[in-house]
């Protein structure tokens, strides 16, 4: 895979691209729907990362979404079941997608919010996302995974799971993203913060005018890409061991846990796994 190459018809969600040599560009295409994450979306996000880990002719991977807005989070409309996308590979072992009550709901956020997260994340090539809009929720856990992240000027960023009576994400980056002292701020308020904001807390490292995110974005990665790609690779994976052996995969465990408890406790109260008090002061009553 050389040049400039496109491929639209492989996917039905997203979009991949090779837009320059060296650089694939992976594009979320749903944005009649604001981008908001189906099951296939995200499994089909999961090959495309593979296709570009395994190119030896790609060094560096963009992230990026079609339309106003980059993610409006987990598409909760989502009717197909799991056991149904039998064309995907899983990434873990859990399955029993099916099964009753914890168990099935556990195993399928095992596999689609926190495996497919912390597995973009170890991806050895550099990964950059490009964020445009407003960017909630489970549109937080697939630009987390990512080692750059560029956001337009216009770009807001909201984590919501107190809304709907749950702890905090599955993929519980907060700390690491923000700091402690704004990671709660923004766990227990649920507000909207800037890309200025999220660029102070050090989640976002650069803010641009958002008619050039695409050029900036693109140009940052053909400049790393001209590095010796074994070297991008060993910088990467030794910070990322810097910031494991700080303690984040066991934070990550402890935030998954109390997900999944939340879950529990909402649906032994309410026969939902989210709080509906909650929900419906916040305009999203279950359907």
């Amino acid at each position: 895979m050389t040049g400039t190459e496109t491929s639209a018809t492989e996917y039905d969600s997203i979009v991949y691209e090779v837009p320059v040599p060296k650089v694939a560009r992976i594009v979320v295409n749903r944005p009649d729907k604001r981008n908001a994450q189906s099951y296939r979306m995200l499994y089909e996000l999961n090959q495309a990362f593979d296709r570009a880990a395994q190119d030896d002719e790609v060094s560096v991977i963009v992230l990026a979404a079609a339309g106003p807005d980059f993610s409006s989070g987990h598409d909760l409309k989502d009717t197909e079941r799991m056991e149904a996308l039998e064309e995907f590979d899983t990434v873990g072992t859990w399955c029993g997608f099916g099964c009753a009550g914890a168990e099935g709901r556990m195993a399928i956020e095992e596999e689609l919010y926190l495996g497919l997260s912390e597995r973009w994340r170890n991806i050895a090539k550099p990964t950059i996302a490009a964020v445009q809009g407003r960017c909630i929720a489970g549109g937080m856990q697939i630009i987390w995974p990512m080692d750059l992240i560029i956001a337009a000027d216009d770009a807001s960023f909201k984590i919501n799971p107190m809304e709907m009576g749950v702890a905090c994400a599955e993929f519980f980056h907060e700390p690491w993203e923000l700091g402690v002292r704004k990671a709660k701020e923004m766990l227990f308020t649920a507000d909207f913060f800037s890309a200025e904001e999220a660029r102070q807390f050090g989640m976002v490292n650069r803010v641009v005018p958002a008619d050039e995110l695409q050029d900036y974005t693109l140009a940052l990665a053909e400049r790393i890409s001209r590095m010796q790609l074994f070297a991008l690779k060993l910088a990467k994976g030794a910070v990322n061991s810097a910031q494991d052996r700080m303690g984040r995969h066991d934070s990550l465990q402890v935030g998954f846990a109390y997900h999944q408890l939340s879950h529990s406790h909402n649906q032994e109260l309410f026969g939902i796994p989210a709080d509906p008090t909650f929900m419906k002061a916040w305009g999203r009553a279950p359907q």
